[in-house]
């Protein structure tokens, strides 16, 4: 693949690198459309009556999509979208070490907190952009230890 050399950065077909970051432009729509996707179920979230407090909670052992207030309830919600249903499920993404890591998480987010939180739990908001929006909600699921 040739290469088109420009001061600080290298374009290879189709990617670009900067540095030591290199992202492809499919990586770049992947990330556009994780971020609609959280900005929807942030709204979804509202629109259910949680209060959204954070988004993109970031620590050295992973990141947060949203936490939500519930009541006295504080909600660490995964969010995963898709853009059709040809891969199946956006919550079939979401496993048991992945549960495991968002209760770690959120007891590093809590720890930092002034408020408490007498409850918790961990949701999952699939969402399926095409042909139409779609919500898929699972609230309180359980992470076996």
């Amino acid at each position: 693949m040739g290469r088109i050399r420009t001061p600080g950065r290298t374009r290879t077909a189709g990617r670009t690198r900067t540095g030591n970051n290199t992202r492809t432009a499919k990586g770049l729509r992947k990330q556009a459309l994780g971020n609609r996707g959280e900005d929807l179920a942030a709204e979804f979230l509202e629109d259910a009556g949680l209060v959204v407090l954070e988004r993109n909670f970031r620590c050295a052992r992973g990141e947060l999509d949203i936490i939500a207030r519930d009541g006295d309830t504080a909600v660490f919600v995964e969010v995963k979208t898709r853009r059709t249903a040809m891969l199946g499920s956006p919550l079939e993404a979401v496993t048991r070490t992945k549960l495991v890591r968002i209760r770690t998480l959120a007891g590093i987010w809590l720890s930092g907190q002034d408020e408490y939180f007498p409850s918790t739990r961990i949701d999952a908001l699939g969402i399926l952009m095409e042909p139409r929006v779609q919500y898929f909600h699972c609230p309180n699921i359980q992470v076996d230890s």
